[in-house]
C-alpha cells in the first residue's frame, strides 16, 4: 500500500494528514503529488470530483512556499465561493505542525470587498479566489499577482460551464509567462482543451484517472420511468425506501427545485431548495443547515449546487436529465464519497430513454431500471 510518505509528503504535513484521518493516498494524489513536489512544470490531471484534488495540488504547493516572502507565491481558482472557502480550510490544517506559518486567503464574491482588501494587506502566501471577485480585485489594483509561481485551475470544467470564460483569459493573460499552470477537471470538454492550448506548455505532464472511473466505481446507478405529473408520487415512494438517508435532489430549473422543496415540506420533510437567485447569505444559510445536518435534503439547480462538499450523502435524485453528461457526472459525484456507497436515481420519461442510452455509452456504466 503506498503511503504519503513514498509520495516525497514532508514530515510535517504527515503527521497533519494522520490527524486529519487521511491515510490512504488515491490514485490522483498518488500519480500528482510526487511529480508536483520534484518538477516546476505545467500540469493536466482528469480526475473524478471527490477524487482527494485538493491534498493533489495542496500539498505541492505547500511544499514550494517560502514562509520567509510575504507575497502571493501561489493562486488557485475555485467556480465556488463555498469550494474556495473549503480548500482554503484544507490546506490551513495542513499547516498545523509547520515550522513557520504559511498564511492563507480566501476571496470571493458576495462578501464585502474593502474588507477582502484590508485582509489582503497582511502577508498571504496563498490565494483562493473565484474568478470573478479576483478579476474585480485586479481591476481595483488591490492585489500583486506578479510573484506567483503557480496558478492551480480546479475544477475547471465546471468554471467554463459557469460563464467565467472571459475572466479566465484576463487572469491567465495577467500573469501569463510568470507561472506554472496545474489545472484539475473531472470533463475535458472543447472549451478545456481551448484553454490548455493558449495557456499551457505543449509539454505539460497529463494524468488521466481511467476515464470510465469518472464516474465512482463506489456509486450504483438506477433509473425509473414515469412520466411528469407521476414523479412528485414516485419521489416520494424512493425517499420512503430511504429512511433517514440524506440526499440531494437536482432539478433544471429554479421553478421545479422550488415546488420540490414545497412539497416535501408540506410531508413533512426536513428539506430547502438552493437556487441561482437566491441572495448570499440565504445561500450561506441553506448550505449551513445542510452541512450541519438540520436539513435531510437539498433540492437544487446544477449551478446553484456547484462546491457542496457534504459527507455521507445517501444519495442523488435527478428528478430532471442533466443537460449534459458532464453535469451527470458532477451530479453523481457528490454521493459516494470517501469509500462509501453511493446510489445516483435517475427519473425519466418515456421520451428520453434515448438521453439515458447516451450517458450510458459516454461514461461506460450500466444504470439498472429501478422496478417499482
Amino acid at each position: 500500500m503506498t503511503t504519503f510518505a513514498d509520495l516525497s509528503v514532508s514530515d510535517t504535513y504527515l503527521k497533519a494528514l494522520e490527524e486529519l484521518g487521511i491515510v490512504n493516498p488515491t490514485e490522483i494524489q498518488i500519480k500528482a503529488i510526487p511529480f508536483l513536489i520534484a518538477k516546476r512544470t505545467d500540469f493536466i490531471g482528469q480526475a473524478q470530483t471527490g477524487t482527494g484534488k485538493t491534498a493533489a495540488f495542496g500539498l505541492p504547493i505547500l511544499h514550494a512556499i517560502d514562509p520567509d516572502d510575504s507575497h502571493i507565491q501561489a493562486l488557485i481558482l475555485s467556480p465556488t465561493r463555498e469550494l474556495g472557502q473549503q480548500i482554503a480550510k484544507q490546506l490551513f490544517k495542513f499547516t498545523k505542525y509547520g515550522p513557520k506559518k504559511i498564511f492563507i486567503e480566501s476571496v470571493y464574491g458576495g462578501a464585502r470587498i474593502d474588507q477582502q482588501i484590508s485582509a489582503l494587506r497582511r502577508p498571504t502566501h496563498i490565494l483562493v479566489a473565484t474568478p470573478g471577485r479576483l478579476v474585480d480585485l485586479l481591476e481595483k489594483k488591490a492585489i500583486d499577482l506578479s510573484y506567483i509561481k503557480t496558478i492551480v485551475l480546479d475544477e475547471a470544467d465546471e468554471m467554463l460551464s459557469m460563464g467565467f470564460k472571459k475572466d479566465l483569459d484576463t487572469i491567465l493573460s495577467f500573469t501569463a509567462g510568470k507561472r506554472y499552470t496545474w489545472l484539475f477537471s473531472a470533463t475535458m470538454p472543447s472549451s478545456i482543451k481551448a484553454i490548455i492550448k493558449s495557456y499551457m506548455s505543449p509539454d505539460a505532464m497529463r494524468v488521466v484517472i481511467n476515464k470510465h472511473d469518472v464516474i465512482n466505481n463506489d456509486i450504483e446507478h438506477k433509473y425509473i420511468i414515469c412520466e411528469s405529473e407521476k414523479k412528485p408520487e414516485v419521489l416520494f415512494g424512493f425517499l420512503k425506501t430511504q429512511g433517514e438517508n440524506r440526499g440531494l435532489i437536482f432539478c433544471r430549473t429554479k421553478a421545479d427545485t422550488q415546488s420540490v422543496a414545497k412539497r416535501l415540506i408540506a410531508r413533512n420533510i426536513n428539506a430547502d431548495s438552493l437556487h441561482g437567485d437566491m441572495l448570499q447569505k440565504e445561500r450561506d444559510k441553506v448550505m449551513r443547515a445542510f452541512k450541519n445536518s438540520k436539513l435531510q435534503i437539498l433540492v437544487a439547480t446544477d449551478l446553484a449546487a456547484r462546491g457542496i462538499d457534504v459527507k455521507e450523502l445517501a444519495y442523488v435524485v435527478h428528478y430532471s436529465l442533466p443537460e449534459s453528461t458532464e453535469y451527470y457526472t458532477h451530479r453523481s459525484g457528490r454521493t459516494g464519497r470517501a469509500g462509501n456507497k453511493g446510489l445516483s436515481f435517475i427519473m425519466i420519461t418515456s421520451r428520453e430513454q434515448g438521453a439515458l442510452k447516451r450517458i450510458e455509452r459516454e461514461l461506460g456504466i450500466k444504470i439498472k431500471e429501478n422496478h417499482r
